[in-house]
């Protein structure tokens, strides 16, 4: 059996959508457990399972999967799935093939800045190799990216993982970044993320990075003067405009993917820039 887990917040808007895509492609038997917190309870009927859950995104995880172990064998498996990330393929090819050379399959983040750990956007598991690890998906170990030290969500995972001598297979991702490096991905041709398909006001440590960069010499300290004045609530120059640009090609591909646009995988596996809406 092949148990999915799966965190929606605050928002529905991902619900029918990622339904639709697991009926279409997952070609073994499955459950679906959710949480849903701020959402209708009208949208339960999704889900063969739901939690009332409150707290961040990674204790929401650690829970289902923790509701999972206490019922499944050892041998069932385990798919964290995002809520904004969905299969556009049958995955279970590339998952048996995975989990014959390593307990876990998971997508690693290349991308942004070359995170190590793993992703819950789309990891695949057994409940035995979870129980022993123990898998947790919090906080907490750091690695450098650039210049400062950062944890994410799969860090314990990542260090659980170290100290065991787990090896795990990372899914890494196979479209192009016209649209934007980290938003927008497809991992191993067999699954999509939208990132930040929650947040209206995400800004990615990649554009923060490309951004200071981008900087001419000398504009650290008008940098510091214009967020004491108030004119950079993102604290980057630039900032603002970035963020209003995600949302803007966020908007269109969901448009595409909510009304089952036959062609809207087109839009970010052919590395083209999005038209503007009419």
């Amino acid at each position: 059996m092949l148990h999915v887990a799966t965190v929606h917040f605050k928002s529905p808007r991902w619900i029918d959508i990622q339904a639709r895509h697991l009926q279409r492609h997952i070609s073994v038997p499955y459950q679906t457990w959710s949480s849903i917190e701020g959402i209708d309870s009208s949208y339960s009927t999704f889900f063969d399972r739901v939690f009332e859950q409150r707290g961040p995104h990674p204790c929401k995880l650690n829970h289902l999967a923790l509701e999972i172990c206490h019922v499944a064998a050892d041998g069932d498996l385990i798919m964290f799935l995002d809520g904004d990330a969905f299969p556009i393929a049958d995955p279970m090819p590339v998952i048996e093939a995975a989990l014959q050379s390593a307990p876990l399959l998971a997508v690693r983040r290349a991308e942004n800045l070359d995170e190590p750990q793993p992703h819950p956007s789309f990891c695949v598991t057994t409940v035995g190799a979870w129980r022993s690890l123990p898998g947790d998906w919090s906080l907490g170990p750091v690695w450098p990216a650039r210049r400062e030290l950062v944890s994410d969500v799969g860090a314990t995972l990542m260090r659980a993982l170290e100290l065991s001598g787990t090896p795990w297979v990372p899914l890494l991702r196979t479209n192009g970044a016209k649209l934007h490096p980290l938003l927008f991905a497809v991992y191993g041709e067999i699954v999509y993320h939208h990132g930040a398909g929650f947040r209206e006001k995400a800004l990615p440590r990649i554009d923060r990075e490309r951004l200071i960069a981008q900087r001419p010499p000398r504009r650290f300290l008008r940098d510091a003067i214009d967020r004491a004045r108030g004119g950079m609530d993102t604290g980057v120059r630039g900032g603002n405009e970035r963020i209003a640009q995600n949302n803007r090609d966020s908007q269109r591909v969901f448009e595409a993917i909510q009304r089952d646009d036959p062609d809207w995988l087109a839009l970010v596996t052919e590395d083209r820039a999005l038209e503007p809406s009419a």
